[in-house]
């Protein structure tokens, strides 16, 4: 039996940023949810025949409300974790949501503290990462995507599954230029590495970093130096992804070797890029999200962890879009 809802919609900017693009979100909801939508006029219909389509349907539409009045514009991208999220909540009852959160925590060896997801997207990223060779997050400043990737990494690392933790980013100066810097590569480098260095100095001792360096269980590498490489047997992570080429996350993933796993970050709000449409990461989650092994985590604003003034930041800002 068919049960259906309509939504009549008295805002018309409000009505097209829920639909999105030639009515993109809508397509994803409708494949996400099972079910058919309509939209004409101000309204959008939605019918399904799937157990619990309708109600769904209900709550991410609520969300997605809320969300546009406070200024975000969804994303396919978002529109896709949201309908995981609501699918995946159903299932899950109080008690296995507490299971989730004390399974997801990281105990780092030698470490300051247990890191404990404040989010259940953050939960999920870390079984994403645990679970996958090759792990994709993508979100805003502050939502601990960069934090967290580091502290599994020094979990695996100290535990000894792993040989070597490779840190890499892309070398692009977010708006302004830094002119030329003397020292050797990692001098070189390490203004722009500093964001994973200030991570890990905050989970563990900087005399266990050191020792780390000093064995060369830590490598820090800018991403052009990846290229005819094969990184075998160790944790990788590529911080800032947004700001790759096409071509330079096509290298960087095909450098994967043996038991090596890959952690790769991003804020797609903040493409320093030239044109914003070569970013490797966007071509990336277009491209890469049916293949079966890649694991896709996605935070938002309110998994936003680092203050709560950021939450209230970001929200202005992209009230304020021009």
């Amino acid at each position: 039996m068919e049960d259906g809802l309509t939504i009549i919609f008295d805002n018309r900017e409000l009505l097209s940023s829920i639909c999105g693009a030639n009515d993109g979100n809508l397509r994803i909801i409708e494949g996400s949810l099972g079910g058919f939508i309509t939209a004409k006029g101000n309204e959008i219909h939605f019918e399904s025949r799937e157990v619990n389509g309708v109600k769904r349907f209900k709550s991410m539409m609520d969300n997605l409300i809320t969300t546009v009045k406070e200024g975000e514009h969804p994303s396919a991208e978002y529109i896709r974790a949201l309908a995981d999220e609501f699918i995946t909540s159903e299932k899950i009852t109080e008690e296995k949501s507490q299971a989730l959160f004390h399974d997801s925590m990281i105990q780092i060896p030698h470490g300051f503290k247990r890191v404990y997801p404040r989010s259940k997207n953050q939960a999920f990223y870390i079984q994403g990462m645990r679970e996958n060779e090759i792990c994709f997050c993508v979100g805003p400043a502050g939502t601990g995507k960069t934090y967290l990737a580091i502290a599994y990494a020094l979990q695996t690392l100290l535990s000894k599954k792993i040989r070597k933790l490779v840190l890499t980013r892309p070398v692009v100066e977010a708006g302004e230029n830094l002119g030329f810097l003397p020292g050797d590569l990692a001098q070189k480098i390490d203004p722009y590495l500093k964001p994973l260095y200030d991570a890990m100095e905050s989970l563990v001792p900087y005399d266990v970093i050191n020792r780390m360096e000093e064995t060369r269980s830590i490598e820090i590498a800018p991403l052009a130096y990846m290229r005819g490489r094969s990184l075998n047997d160790c944790m990788v992570i590529l911080d800032e992804a947004q700001n790759t080429t096409k071509e330079q996350m096509k290298m960087f993933l095909t450098r994967i070797g043996t038991g090596a796993r890959a952690i790769i970050t991003g804020d797609s709000t903040q493409i320093d890029l030239p044109r914003k449409t070569d970013s490797g990461l966007l071509n990336a989650l277009e491209i890469l999200r049916e293949i079966e092994g890649l694991h896709f985590s996605f935070l938002h604003t309110v998994d936003v962890a680092r203050n709560p003034l950021i939450k209230k930041i970001i929200q202005a800002y992209n009230e304020n879009k021009t």
